[in-house]
């Protein structure tokens, strides 16, 4: 017999046993009770040892199933990296990328040229004129100047005309 034959047995006995009326309660056969439990508690043991080696064996299949899918996985995917790596559209790709750049670096370095005589002619330009301003103003300035030496020395010459006048007339009066 086993564990689950034992139960039921039990339970067959507990079912057929004679009632206390009012009570709900029922008689039972002491000897024949603690004869079943013991067979229960003999038989147990190698149960539950089963039981263990089943879960262990379950755990350690389960393990081992993870282990080879993880290595089928790695395996797999090295597989289709080199696949893709070798597959002629990545080669293409990889040239038309190389062609790109090349063709970026070569755009950068025209633009960075075109930028650099574009600032040289603009600054040669404002040197040109800064030089004409300046030739500009200056002789503005002179202009200016001589206008203003032309009015002064006039000034002057009047200021010494009337001078000379004051004096001649100081040297007549007597």
């Amino acid at each position: 017999m086993d564990v689950m034959e034992l139960l039921e047995y039990l339970q067959e006995i507990v079912e057929t046993a004679s009632k206390v009326p009012i009570t709900g309660k029922i008689v039972l056969d002491k000897k024949e009770m603690l004869d079943v439990i013991d067979q229960i508690i003999n038989y147990l043991p190698d149960e539950f040892k089963k039981a263990q080696w089943v879960l262990n064996e379950k755990e350690r299949i389960l393990a081992e199933a993870r282990e080879e899918y993880e290595n089928v996985r790695k395996q797999t995917m090295e597989m289709l990296k080199k696949q893709v790596e070798n597959h002629d559209i990545t080669k293409e790709a990889q040239i038309r990328s190389q062609e790109i750049i090349a063709s970026a670096q070569r755009d950068a370095k025209a633009i960075r040229l075109g930028a650099r005589d574009y600032a040289d002619e603009i600054l040669c330009q404002l040197d040109k004129e800064i030089e004409e301003k300046s030739k500009e103003t200056l002789e503005n300035v002179k202009k200016d100047v001589e206008v203003f030496m032309q009015s002064l020395s006039k000034d002057m010459n009047g200021t010494c005309s009337v001078i000379r006048e004051n004096i001649k007339e100081l040297r007549n009066i007597k």
